[in-house]
């Protein structure tokens, strides 16, 4: 963690791979790290905050209130008035907006670089000095309840994605989707959301991150002068979530809905999170998903599925590791006209099973070796893209070392170690098969 870092400024050494940039961690006496990532091509900057909680953080029967609480944070503080946060940034030729994951909560600005001052006057005060009204939670509860229609109620795949979560997890909030279960959101209120934003909305809780055309020393200056002086917050819990416990039964399950255009398949297996100092196996299953499903033309199942048999109209893979708890592997498999969901998921069986048994293709290997190796050089040209992946890191329980070590770490995987990571993940004992239908009669 960056807390236990030096707390004296200090620049760190950053491996060839991302030599486009300068970075410089430092923490403030109240505990809020500070990630400083210097790029002086442009003046603009991007102020981002972030905070060590997310919807797997949540109380139970509370599931929704960090969106919620994203929501409500851009109505009335002590100096500003509902609005004004967000009209303030684009008066000054700036963007704003916000997001909310498992395990973490962000808020983030763009603009020109001369505008930092004004930009952590106005994060920092929303830190500690937000003002509801019991008009604000009625309104901005509607708000969140209407988007979850329009955004999982009135999809049936975003239905099916969210069953399917549920499932994989058993004991895990991850299973909980971020937004929320209705019935639950229909039920926050003031008491829910002050409570969460006074425990954990505080500044040993939270990773500030600049990027941009700035000084390291000028931002140390702003961020002591500015969150500096918001106290700790002494009765921080630890981020403990409740573990999943050994899966030793494969689940499978149909979803029905008359919306569906295209049934297709999707299996879910738990898969190890990349973690702190230890993301080897994040790297090897990095590959694994674009070995098995990355290219249409290009990957085994794509191969094996679209053209060869012309048994799928679309394959996919992917690997979801960015957490701070146990991630998830994923396949899906669209059917070809004329071919059942029974016969698709026999095909990707068999492009599983011939996988583990020939191992990794060393053509296909260095060529993903390759563009993996590319995509990480040309992320040097995305300053806001660095900011979220060293925020997304910190936040989800990584360092700044394991972040500047991940391109050298993927360049160091073997086809051995793919292999290896594809037989530990790839048990049925430990996945979820969701057949999609629009009616059970396709079956």
């Amino acid at each position: 963690m960056l807390r236990q870092l030096a707390v004296a400024l200090s620049l760190v050494a950053i491996p060839a791979a991302l030599q486009a940039q300068e970075v410089t961690t430092f923490t403030l006496d109240n505990g809020m790290d500070v990630v400083v990532i210097e790029d002086h091509r442009a003046p603009a900057v991007t102020h981002m905050v972030w905070y060590r909680t997310g919807s797997a953080d949540e109380p139970p029967g509370a599931s929704g209130v960090a969106h919620f609480l994203e929501h409500l944070l851009f109505k009335a503080t002590d100096t500003l008035d509902a609005g004004e946060f967000s009209a303030t940034v684009a008066a000054n030729g700036g963007n704003d907006n916000a997001f909310t994951s498992y395990d973490y909560t962000a808020y983030f600005q763009r603009l020109a670089a001369d505008r930092l001052p004004l930009m952590m006057q106005m994060e920092s005060d929303r830190m500690n000095n937000l003002r509801l009204t019991e008009d604000d939670i009625v309104t901005e509860r509607q708000v969140i309840l209407e988007e979850r229609s329009s955004r999982t109620d009135t999809n049936p795949n975003a239905i099916a994605r969210e069953q399917l979560r549920a499932a994989l997890y058993m004991n895990h909030r991850y299973g909980t989707p971020i937004i929320g279960w209705r019935h639950e959101m229909e039920t926050l209120d003031m008491a829910d959301v002050l409570s969460f934003y006074d425990l954990y909305y505080s500044p040993n809780n939270a990773i500030l991150v600049v990027a941009g055309d700035v000084d390291p020393q000028e931002v140390r200056r702003l961020a002591e002068e500015h969150y500096g002086p918001i106290p700790t917050e002494p009765h921080l819990p630890s981020r403990y979530r409740p573990a999943e416990p050994p899966q030793l039964a494969e689940r499978r399950m149909i979803y029905e809905d008359e919306r569906v255009s295209q049934p297709y398949l999707t299996r879910a297996y738990l898969a190890p999170e990349r973690d702190p100092g230890a993301q080897e196996t994040a790297a090897a299953l990095t590959y694994l998903a674009e070995i098995l499903g990355g290219s249409s033309f290009t990957s085994l199942l794509g191969r094996a599925l679209t053209f060869d048999s012309q048994t799928a109209l679309f394959t996919g893979a992917s690997y979801d590791g960015m957490n701070l708890d146990t991630g998830s592997f994923s396949l899906t498999v669209l059917p070809a006209e004329g071919v059942t969901l029974e016969e698709a998921e026999a095909a990707m069986d068999q492009v599983l099973t011939d996988f583990l048994a020939n191992g990794v293709d060393p053509a296909q290997f260095e060529r993903i070796r390759t563009q993996l190796r590319a995509s990480e050089i040309f992320a040097r040209d995305d300053v806001a893209g660095l900011a979220n992946r060293y925020g997304a890191a910190l936040a989800s329980g990584l360092s700044v070392e394991d972040v500047q070590a991940w391109p050298d770490i993927l360049q160091s995987v073997t086809p051995e170690d793919v292999r290896a990571a594809a037989e530990a993940v790839l048990d049925r004992r430990q996945s979820v098969t969701m057949y999609v239908v629009p009616s059970r009669e396709m079956l």
